[in-house]
């Protein structure tokens, strides 16, 4: 269905303002102009941008982290992830950087698995999760890991099992929910998922 896909589009804005900005994100108040010609108030999350990593091992299990989330007071299970917080960061490098900081692991081969927008009503965050496979050690010293870091569990779960547990509302985490379901979805078809360096108009570099 060739006309089944998102377009980039911009209302008028005015009046856009910042009246918050954190160590990472900001706080986002524009007036934009309705089809009727109304002008709205629209508050919105100033976000970098994310990547994670879905990371497959040669017995089919996937690389999760269990880690404390204050804002929903939680410990989630998840998938290596960061900010895009470097200024031109390359989004590979980026992801490759976490699954060493965050697991000391590296992989032979990379795919885009999904790109997605993580709430766009609320915030313009979008998260590019790559599909790794061919996984080892890292080489050299591990990662001095800091702050909430420090408490990271790691397992590799069977795929399936991972499956289960989200349908089963048992998983909450975003990344990890679209991670295994969109890996679900390929049926096993991984060369049919676009190349690692592939476009990513949502956050070019």
């Amino acid at each position: 269905m060739a006309g089944i896909h998102d377009v980039a589009e911009e209302w008028d804005v005015r009046d856009g303002r910042t009246p918050f900005r954190g160590k990472v994100t900001g706080v986002r108040s524009e007036q934009v102009r309705m089809p009727d010609g109304v002008w709205a108030q629209r508050d919105y999350q100033l976000h970098p941008g994310s990547v994670a990593v879905l990371a497959l091992d040669e017995q089919g299990r996937v690389l999760t982290l269990r880690q404390y989330r204050h804002p929903v007071r939680h410990r989630l299970w998840e998938l290596p992830a960061g900010l895009l917080d470097v200024p031109g960061e390359n989004p590979l490098h980026a992801a490759q950087r976490e699954l060493f900081e965050e697991a000391h692991c590296k992989a032979g081969q990379w795919r885009v698995l999904v790109d997605f927008f993580t709430s766009p009503g609320g915030s313009d965050e979008a998260v590019r999760i790559f599909l790794a496979t061919d996984l080892s050690e890292a080489d050299g010293e591990r990662y001095a890991a800091h702050g909430e870091e420090l408490e990271i569990e790691t397992a590799r779960v069977p795929r399936e099992d991972l499956v289960r547990l989200v349908l089963a509302g048992e998983l909450h985490n975003p990344t990890l929910v679209t991670g295994v379901l969109a890996l679900t979805a390929t049926g096993g078809d991984l060369d049919a998922l676009r190349p690692a360096d592939a476009e990513w108009p949502a956050r070019p570099y």
